[in-house]
């Protein structure tokens, strides 16, 4: 399925060169400089409190989100959030009981603090477990999910499109975490956008669908037509409720 036009490539690849761009300036400006890994990873505390927030939010909505979560939602609605409200809850304990602990004692990652606390072994440990989960789980099922995405839009090779996403992150993080906290600013400004746009004409197409128009009608089939997709909390008559077992996904989940 090819859908994309002359335009839209153009704002891919007025995006591409913007971020990449970017990107790019930042490692050539460190290299001349003496920089430390300090700078890289910790952006020379450069960052503001609404890039730290932006760069938070953007980092934990990938393809994950936009084409599981969504898949996820379309077979058992409402409730797949339930996810998102255990990440919330999470950040808000992280926020008041962890965080100033941390700042406090200068400690950046956990196996920093399991150093402290513990020894080095342990540390090594969570830091291997950790760095193996992420690449052969998590950024390879992002690579996937997204080049599924633009394949599917675009009608390029899918190895192609895994090509183009792995040197595009590459190339994004190689000026440290100072790129990637002022780009995911950008990131999370067009996440949410599109995702607004995506809504209103999601509602829309349901309202034209079944006779009438506009997103309140829509939203109105929507709650009428599929109320059982409307639960946040499951109970256990209903038929998914294996899958998202009620408040035990809310309070298990946290932990």
């Amino acid at each position: 399925m090819k859908t994309l036009h002359t335009y839209d490539y153009i704002v891919f690849l007025i995006y591409f060169v913007l971020i990449v761009g970017y990107g790019l300036w930042i490692y050539n400006r460190k290299r001349k400089e003496e920089a430390s890994s300090g700078d890289y990873f910790l952006a020379e505390g450069s960052l503001t409190w609404w890039a730290i927030g932006a760069s938070l939010i953007a980092s934990n909505i990938s393809a994950e989100q936009f084409i599981g979560m969504s898949g996820s939602g379309f077979k058992l609605g409402l409730a797949i959030a339930a996810y998102e409200w255990m990440a919330a809850i999470t950040l808000i304990i992280v926020a008041v009981f962890f965080i100033p602990v941390y700042l406090k004692n200068k400690i950046f990652t956990m196996p920093q603090f399991l150093h402290q606390r513990y020894n080095g072994t342990v540390a090594m440990i969570m830091a291997v477990f950790w760095l193996l989960l992420y690449v052969i789980v998590n950024l390879t099922s992002i690579l996937y999910l997204g080049a599924l995405a633009i394949s599917s839009i675009s009608g390029l090779d899918f190895n192609l499109c895994i090509a183009f996403l792995a040197v595009f992150s590459i190339m994004i993080t190689l000026g440290g975490m100072k790129v990637i906290g002022f780009t995911d600013v950008i990131q999370v400004f067009f996440l949410i956008l599109g995702g607004l746009i995506t809504t209103y004409l999601a509602l829309d197409l349901v309202a034209e669908h079944f006779g009438g128009s506009g997103v309140i009608d829509g939203f109105g089939f929507m709650t009428s037509k599929a109320s059982d997709h409307f639960e946040m909390i499951f109970s256990k008559e209903n038929e998914n409720y294996m899958e998202l077992p009620g408040l035990t996904v809310l309070v298990g989940g946290l932990w």
